[in-house]
């Protein structure tokens, strides 16, 4: 199939252009506050009175912002290209090129809610599991934007679906873009919905963030083995393993193990200091 035609540019006007990765971003950011909004603001999803009002919610979305846009630049930065960036280092302030690390990102958002919490005096947990089950909204826009700036492509194959990427050489490849988009950002969505909404689990701090972590984890590293790896990284390890693996696989066992530990703790009512 060849690359649909979508111009990564939605509006320009002079200089001024809005670009759809942008969108992305603000598209995330803003339908994840809604649902956050709404997950506080359901009684049933908690033992009490939910310790997260509204105004939290509403101050919290500058927080995960900065979160999101400082963690996964630097974490892309430090990480998949730092040889480049130590020549160029003007260019790490060019975030409207690409080049964002989900891992970054995640990590960025996680204590920019750590210290929101604290500021505000409830459960930093509690804010990491409303903020974690949000993730995969941002996640499924974000996931759209790279398939649309054709960027982050799969490896060569034959598949009757398969899309050849301006800049990707002739052969087809996989879309990934799209193979993330479902797994990062419905499918999460999905199971973290009912560790909200059917079992409870936002009455048992840590338990979503969890979810989250190992859910992650574990799509992300069943894409790898479809996404081509970094062109400055390549492959690791023997030829087989790729940076994304090397990440996500410890995230996934990370996040089971926080589901064990908050799940065995019981069911809590989260309350402000």
């Amino acid at each position: 199939m060849p690359f649909p035609d979508i111009d990564p540019v939605l509006i320009q006007i002079g200089p001024f252009a809005i670009r759809w990765y942008a969108l992305a971003y603000i598209a995330g950011l803003i339908l994840g506050w809604r649902y956050v909004v709404a997950l506080a603001e359901t009684p049933r999803l908690w033992p009490g009175k939910s310790p997260v009002t509204r105004l939290d919610v509403d101050d919290a979305l500058l927080w995960a912002a900065l979160g999101v846009i400082l963690g996964g630049r630097l974490g892309y930065v430090l990480v998949y290209n730092p040889a480049y960036f130590f020549q160029n280092p003007l260019e790490v302030l060019y975030v409207w090129q690409g080049g964002m690390s989900f891992h970054g990102g995640a990590f960025g958002v996680l204590v920019a809610m750590f210290w929101f919490a604290r500021k505000r005096g409830f459960s930093a947990l509690t804010m990491m599991d409303l903020v974690s089950a949000a993730a995969p909204i941002g996640l499924f826009f974000g996931r759209l934007a790279n398939f649309i700036n054709a960027e982050l492509w799969g490896r060569v194959t034959d598949a009757p679906w398969a899309v050849i990427f301006p800049g990707a050489g002739p052969f087809p490849r996989h879309p990934s873009q799209l193979y993330e988009a479902a797994l990062e950002g419905i499918v999460l969505f999905l199971v973290l919905r009912l560790l909200t909404h059917r079992f409870g689990m936002l009455q048992r701090p840590g338990v979503v963030m969890g979810g989250f972590i190992a859910g992650y984890g574990i799509a992300r590293t069943i894409v790898e083995f479809f996404r081509e790896p970094d062109a400055q990284i390549g492959f690791l390890y023997g030829g087989w393993m790729t940076m994304g693996m090397v990440l996500s696989v410890p995230m996934a066992l990370i996040g089971a193990a926080i589901i064990w530990k908050f799940a065995r703790a019981g069911t809590s009512k989260p309350k402000r200091k």
